[in-house]
């Protein structure tokens, strides 16, 4: 499963962005982040066979859900848009870019 390896390392610059827009670099605060998006990256890969639609869908909705029940809270709507829209360009973006022409 390749695509998993570079999927995995999408999500990561994903939680480094993150925390480097949000504070708080350190490798504990990035991998809190990474994590959940993480589950959800390897739960789409399983699901979709590296489609990248589905590994977007997957990673996204896992990671906010997570997200939601370890917060107690819905994430606020402009996470929701921020993180969907980061996290397609990445999953997706990668695959377009090595697309055969």
């Amino acid at each position: 499963m390749k695509t998993l390896g570079i999927d995995l390392i999408a999500v990561f610059i994903f939680a480094v962005l993150a925390r480097l827009a949000h504070g708080g670099l350190g490798v504990v605060a990035v991998l809190d982040t990474f994590w959940p998006f993480a589950i959800g990256a390897v739960l789409g890969n399983l699901l979709g066979r590296g489609r990248g639609l589905v590994v977007w869908l997957c990673t996204a909705i896992t990671g906010l859900a997570i997200w939601g029940v370890r917060h107690g809270e819905i994430p606020h709507w402009s996470f929701i848009i921020v993180a969907s829209l980061m996290s397609a360009v990445l999953l997706l973006g990668w695959r377009r870019l090595w697309q055969p022409k």
